[in-house]
């Protein structure tokens, strides 16, 4: 199997080869425009020092400055931080806001620091990366086992640096330091948005939809409550690092949370007990891979029977997986369409921040709601104009996006290939 970059750059290749974009532009836009690296000392509580390894990875900031999450993670590698980078590009143009794509991590396991460590830890990573980052350039958000308060500890210790009120330099932050309404469902809720319009296409019923979603963090517990909220529709499994649980009569959202909140995972709630490969496999009606990276590939993509897969993680499919998959005619909304809600609205928190504003959560709704409309429009358009699967026709869409932006601005001249013209080099 690929590491996960050479996965986004086989997925970016196929997409470049439907649009026969030029070598310039396949120079430009498969590699990221620049990555930093960085080694954070940290005074432990027992007084000693730890140095972590951080990355910040701007990959293309053409249709304006870049955007991306954070993550603290053990298994952190800079290829993962490369393609989720690359991700989060294509997920800014498919939903037609006017960023970049970024991404940042940091080797550590969060749950082994104390608050103070991890407070050090966080402002340790704004110190070394605080040149390279702003409102104006590059602006980091929460992400896997990062939170509004590492958000905040963050803002502050930039604004410290800089010496002046910065609020727009990090979104996802809490309400009270200039954080946004609707930001802690966003993710979710953006993805039920996309689930909604591609039920109607595909006449699909939720409100009688049996659904199941594998992981249950931030992503996919909301996504529970709004399937139910929104929809009417039974969730029938649900899993977390640790296992999952089945009830074909329904885990109702409530009981669950609670069991994941007091007792530290869903197999605590009793039931049928499943492993997470088995929750992929489930006959259900509507799958949401919640968790991480490659969870359907080549060996299990023939025994999924869900008929829509709604990809809040990034990166839960491989390439090889999305040709069985569409083989099969599952409607898979891709990853960086599907959970693009949380970027959108952290978009809406700069807007706020930039004009010293607040929006009502009824505005930032009607708004993600249009925003991922359209966005699920265009994909679809493209889905059908090119006869291709869901990923590849999301790629053309914010790859065409990107691309155009880029032979505006003067980084390459020109879009699509041509032999006559083309001698393979960036033009810069």
């Amino acid at each position: 199997m690929k590491n996960i970059f050479e996965q986004a750059q086989a997925q970016f290749d196929a997409a470049a080869d439907l649009l026969n974009l030029s070598a310039e532009a396949r120079s430009l836009l498969r590699e990221p425009m620049d990555e930093h690296v960085v080694r954070i000392p940290v005074r432990m509580d027992d007084g000693s020092t730890r140095v972590f390894k951080g990355f910040r990875v701007q990959y293309n900031s053409a249709r304006g400055q870049c955007k991306g999450g954070l993550r603290f993670h053990p298994d952190e590698t800079v290829d993962t931080v490369r393609a989720l980078a690359a991700w989060m590009t294509w997920k800014t143009a498919i939903v037609d806001i006017p960023l970049g794509g970024g991404k940042g991590g940091v080797i550590c396991d969060p749950k082994s620091l104390s608050e103070g460590e991890l407070e050090r830890l966080s402002r340790g990573y704004m110190r070394k990366v605080a040149h390279v980052i702003g409102p104006d350039i590059d602006v980091p958000a929460p992400d896997v086992y990062t939170t509004p308060q590492v958000m905040a500890w963050m803002m502050d210790e930039y604004e410290t640096i800089c010496g002046h009120k910065a609020a727009g330099v990090i979104t996802g932050k809490p309400l009270e330091v200039g954080g946004s309404p609707g930001r802690d469902d966003a993710t979710a809720r953006g993805g039920m948005i996309t689930l909604r319009e591609a039920a109607g296409e595909l006449g699909i019923d939720l409100s009688r939809a049996t659904v199941a979603i594998q992981g249950y963090g931030n992503a996919g517990m909301h996504a529970h409550r709004l399937v139910e909220e929104m929809f009417g529709s039974k969730v029938v499994a649900v899993s977390d690092s640790k296992g999952g649980v089945f009830n074909a009569e329904g885990l109702p959202y409530e009981a669950m949370a609670s069991t994941k909140t007091e007792r530290g995972s869903v197999v605590k709630h009793g039931g049928k007990q499943i492993t997470n490969e088995e929750l992929l496999e489930l006959e259900v009606d509507v799958l949401i891979p919640s968790a991480l990276e490659n969870a359907i590939t080549l060996e299990n993509a023939a025994a999924i029977k869900a008929k829509v897969i709604a990809e809040l993680a990034n990166g839960p499919t491989t390439l090889e997986a999305d040709q069985i998959l569409h083989d099969k005619g599952v409607f898979v909304i891709p990853d960086f369409l599907c959970n693009a809600g949380g970027v959108t609205v952290s978009y809406f928190e700069q807007v706020q921040n930039a004009a010293y504003d607040r929006w009502k959560l009824s505005y930032v709704h009607e708004r993600l709601d249009e925003t991922m409309s359209a966005a699920f429009a265009a994909f679809l358009a493209a889905r059908k104009k090119h006869g291709v699967d869901s990923r590849l026709a999301a790629y053309a869409v914010a790859v065409e996006r990107v691309a155009k932006a880029a032979q505006l601005r003067g980084w390459i001249r020109q879009v699509e290939g041509d032999p006559q013209a083309n001698t393979g080099a960036v033009a810069m």
